[in-house]
């Protein structure tokens, strides 16, 4: 099992596995009939309210991790999240353009807590 995270505008690579949006929102410009997406997990995407309050302002990062964490840990769609991941190899899919702060680098980082991996590169 690996998991990885890229934006959803870079090329798809073979090496993705499965291909996961972790967005509550559909990217723009990406058409859903060639967008190359296995699965859309909406539901463990921040909540609107998180992600507007969150404006990926980098301050905010370490709090919206605690807060995006109390929102999704042991809710339906984070346990199946991590049943598809401890299953095969899979990259989560984001749209934001700061490639560090995200809500797919922070849920990256839960699920590799809850499947007792390292989180440090």
């Amino acid at each position: 099992m690996l998991l990885g995270i890229k934006r959803i505008y870079n090329k798809p690579d073979i090496t993705d596995g499965q291909r996961v949006l972790v967005d509550r929102l559909w990217p723009r410009g990406v058409k859903k009939s060639t967008s190359n997406i296995d699965e859309w997990f909406k539901e463990v995407a921040p909540s609107n309210e998180l992600r507007k309050w969150f404006s990926h302002d980098p301050e905010k990062w370490k709090e919206f991790k605690k807060k995006y964490r109390k929102e999704i840990e042991g809710t339906k769609a984070f346990i199946e999240l991590v049943e598809l991941i401890k299953a095969s190899d899979v990259t989560f899919l984001y749209a934001a353009k700061d490639t560090e702060h995200n809500n797919a680098a922070a849920l990256a980082e839960m699920v590799k807590e809850k499947l007792g991996q390292s989180t440090q590169p």
